[in-house]
């Protein structure tokens, strides 16, 4: 069995560096997953039940010769006086025992073994892993989630069963002690010492934990917390390889730092380390605390004064023939810029069937380079896209002409229906839709000029997170399955609209299904009309 599971270890090695990372970027790709999971789980399960009947055919044939052993040792001549026990030795050892050594020989693993490697090309590599993790850090932050309530599952709105161990908290910390990430190390390497503490069990000794905390710590500045932790880990493993050196220069760099501004030194620090202990670090988005507040319903400008402009009215394109019967219900969500919400903009069957066409085709999504006009992947958008075009499918033709008719704005020379499903932790951080000044050539090869409106559609509820937020105005609107929202990227003067920038928050719990359409300058002409002025 040692065996066997050391050759499936060794398996899944192999694999992940044969396969494509970013798996963890869209849970509707990942979903496949369990179901491959459950049929190696099936294929376990077969290879079990064999080798326990290998097992049990020896263990019978064990007891068999043990009973028949001990009363042939006990005379041997006078058991082999009689011609039959002769007779049965010569053909036991002749054959039976080669029949036996022929059982003990089969290899009841080769079934699971070719399974897995049918599989293994699905299965996700290190990256993936190392994405997911940083995908709940991400959470974390952006929700402002400790450690504990975390590796317990206690997330808001939702208590499960499912925790993190205390070998998931340590592999947690690794990762950000790997990526110098020692903000994350250090509330991860914290979890798993304190769940050591408790007696869990765990592969991670105290020693290792110990070890990654205090450096973390040291990193984060904290000079007297890092010289208690290096006493504790002295006092676990006196013969540990760094720990002696690092608290002799942990010491005489805080003695040095108290000599410089005339302190005398403060008792150890007890309280434990909490969410809140260390600044986080800077990073590069200016509004990130801004927007992360949004994400969670905090500092959204919604007052009654707002809320009384906003209406909620049946929208029938300007009496378009297709929406007199069936006008679409129109619901303001915010006044300026004004941003629209249209109610049963897609049925459930069409959801279905843009999810059947668009997850073959899913593949991690991009963003365009400001300075090469290159499209590439980006950590600050964590999800897949798919492309459909209006011959791909019925549903498809039909969803573009229903945003040409609500909207009042030729599709001819929008961009595809993009689809994305947004993966652990999915988001897209604070965006402009349309090309600035200093990205002239965004859109050059379309030759349709910029994204002048947004049409988004919601293609599923999510339980937490998820929301598409507009940090300039403090605006924060909720998915809601099968309707839509719509806004202008861009003044009709033809002026970017700044305050448009927006970003879609990290879903916190759920699976986060959005189709948009990109709609251009070209062919409105007359739709909508040039202002007379830059601020129109």
């Amino acid at each position: 069995m040692r065996k066997l599971l050391s050759l499936v270890v060794s398996s899944l090695l192999c694999c992940s560096l044969s396969t494509q990372a970013d798996i963890f970027t869209s849970i509707g790709q990942m979903t496949d997953l369990i179901y491959t999971e459950k049929e190696l789980v099936q294929s376990l399960k077969e290879y079990i039940q064999a080798e326990e009947s290998k097992l049990a055919a020896v263990k019978s044939w064990a007891n068999k010769l043990d009973s028949l052993t001990r009363v042939s040792s006990s005379d041997p001549e006078g058991f082999l006086a009689h011609p039959v026990n002769a007779y049965k030795l010569m053909k036991r050892l002749n054959t039976e025992w080669s029949e036996l050594e022929s059982l003990v020989l089969q290899d009841p693993s080769d079934g699971f073994i070719s399974n897995m490697s049918v599989h293994r090309q699905y299965f996700p590599d290190e990256e993936d892993e190392k994405g997911a993790a940083k995908a709940l850090m991400r959470l974390q932050d952006t929700y402002q989630l400790d450690s504990e309530s975390f590796s317990q599952g206690k997330l808001p709105g939702l208590h499960s069963n499912v925790i993190l161990t205390v070998d998931d908290c340590f592999d947690m910390g690794k990762t950000a002690y790997n990526d110098a990430d020692y903000y994350h190390a250090v509330l991860w390497m914290q979890q798993a010492l304190q769940q050591l503490d408790t007696g869990e069990d765990a592969v991670s000794s105290k020693a290792d934990a110990l070890d990654y905390l205090s450096y973390s710590v040291y990193q984060m500045g904290d000079l007297p917390r890092a010289i208690e932790l290096t006493r504790r880990l002295v006092a676990i493993d006196s013969g540990h390889q760094r720990a002696g050196a690092n608290l002799r220069y942990f010491e005489r760099l805080l003695s040095k730092q108290l000599q410089e501004f005339n302190q005398s030194r403060q008792p150890a620090i007890e309280e434990p380390i909490q969410l809140g202990t260390y600044a986080r670090p800077k990073d590069h988005l200016p509004e990130r605390e801004v927007y992360e507040a949004l994400c969670r319903g905090e500092g959204v400008k919604m007052t009654d004064e707002r809320r009384s402009r906003l209406f909620c009215r049946y929208h029938d394109g300007n009496r378009n023939p297709r929406l007199l019967l069936q006008p679409m219900m129109e619901e303001d969500e915010w006044d300026s810029p004004h941003i629209v919400r249209y109610l049963n903009a897609l049925s459930h069957d069409e959801i279905e069937k843009i999810k059947q066409l668009a997850k073959p085709n899913l593949a991690r999504a991009t963003v365009r380079d400001p300075k090469t006009g290159v499209l590439t992947t980006a950590n600050y958008r964590v999800s897949k896209s798919a492309w459909l075009e209006g011959e791909d499918d019925p549903v498809v033709a039909r969803v573009n002409q229903r945003i040409e008719d609500i909207t009042g704005l030729t599709v001819e020379t929008a961009e595809l229906l993009q689809v994305a499903n947004y993966g652990v932790g999915g988001q897209y951080e604070p965006h402009f839709d349309f090309s600035r000044k200093d990205e002239p050539d965004a859109f050059k090869r379309l030759g349709t000029g910029n994204r002048v409106a947004t049409f988004l559609n919601y293609m599923s509820d999510v339980e937490a997170g998820g929301a598409t937020v507009f940090p300039d105005f403090g605006a924060a609107i909720w998915p809601r399955k099968g309707t839509a929202v719509f806004w202008y990227n861009l003044l009709r003067s033809g002026e970017g609209d700044y305050r448009t920038r927006h970003a879609a928050c990290p879903v916190l719990v759920g699976n986060k299904w959005v189709s948009n359409k990109w709609i251009h300058e070209r062919g409105q002409e007359f739709r909508r009309p040039c202002g007379l002025t830059e601020v129109n």
